[in-house]
């Protein structure tokens, strides 16, 4: 966006709006409420979804590219603002789960308060996005309750696991489809469509958002063994510690199964084994980063990147479209 200045003034005009518009949304009269509710929005964060949502509205601006770039309707912010409060709804509740100690930096909402105060704060910034999808009409609010099904499916199969009759990559698969593909591709849904997009357009831009949803989920877990917690605002390997299957361990264990790799054997001895102590989930996190299965895994989240690529090609060249397509190419280049 910075060869095209006037985009990059619209985008970014709109996300400080945003910005301001998602302090007011969960504002409350009550002390601990606003303390808990601003916890994570304050921590910061990466914003893709308001992000895609108002990259989405813009694909129908027929001013993009000629200087005259028109500015982002109210109706697109609001989305934006509730596609980030879902988000942020979902790991207050996530952290309790998976008993995480931090978050972008700084400590998990229940480490502060409880689990307790920390459902109850997710609850309550579902409530403010339900209030605000609800000033958008019945089709975003039934957009907002198909996603909020896909969200909590997604959980569901991630807690009870894949049955006996599943296969673990396609069970993962379906649960980041749930968890993460759903609302990214609800952010260029609604976009689209109250950027006044036609159908088409729409239903493509809701395709996009799953799939560059799903690489950038993949990346995040790739990340999770990579990544410094300067870096990633996280502990490393906090996934290995939850014991929640993601990409790399997968390959790992498929790359065992096969009886000729001993490096993956000794690595998933450390994974399976106990990882109590700080220095045995930093040798489980090293065992796994320094084997071909991490090369293999980002060679299959770039496939979903270019997959989203793919989904932009019957659009017309032009600013917005290039964007999307480098926006595909950041999930998977970035390091936190």
């Amino acid at each position: 966006m910075a060869e095209h200045g006037d985009l990059l003034d619209v985008v970014t005009t709109a996300l400080d709006a945003v910005e301001d518009e998602l302090s007011a949304a969960v504002s409350n009269a009550d002390q601990l409420a606003d303390h808990t509710s601003r916890h994570l929005l304050e921590a910061g964060g990466k914003r893709i979804r308001p992000l895609l949502t108002i990259l989405s509205s813009l694909v129908g601006d027929p001013g993009v590219g000629t200087g005259q770039v028109g500015e982002v309707p109210a109706a697109v912010r609001s989305a934006a603002v509730v596609m980030e409060l879902t988000h942020l709804a979902t790991l207050y509740h996530d952290d309790v789960m998976d008993e995480a100690p931090v978050r972008r930096g700084a400590p998990a909402a229940h480490q502060v308060w409880g689990n307790s105060i920390a459902i109850l704060a997710g609850d309550l910034i579902f409530a403010r996005a339900s209030l605000l999808m609800a000033s958008l009409g019945p089709e975003a609010v039934a957009i907002q309750a198909r996603t909020f099904e896909r969200l909590v499916m997604g959980q569901l199969w991630e807690t009870v696991g894949p049955t006996e009759q599943d296969d673990p990559l396609e069970h993962y698969l379906r649960v980041i489809g749930g968890k993460t593909g759903s609302l990214i591709a609800a952010a260029g849904q609604l976009g689209a469509h109250f950027g006044g997009c036609d159908a088409a357009t729409v239903t493509l831009l809701e395709d996009y958002g799953e799939k560059v949803g799903t690489a950038f989920q993949l990346a995040d877990d790739v990340i999770d063994l990579t990544s410094s917690s300067h870096a990633s605002g996280k502990t490393p390997g906090t996934d290995l510690k939850e014991r929640v299957p993601t990409l790399p361990v997968l390959l790992l264990r498929q790359a065992a199964a096969g009886g000729d790799d001993p490096s993956a054997r000794a690595a998933l001895e450390l994974v399976d084994g106990p990882l109590d102590t700080d220095e045995q989930l930093a040798a489980a996190v090293a065992a796994v980063s320094a084997h071909p299965v991490i090369e293999q895994a980002w060679d299959i989240t770039r496939g979903w990147a270019a997959d989203a690529v793919r989904a932009l090609q019957p659009l017309p060249d032009s600013p917005v479209k290039g964007a999307l397509m480098a926006f595909a190419d950041y999930v998977v280049d970035r390091e936190s």
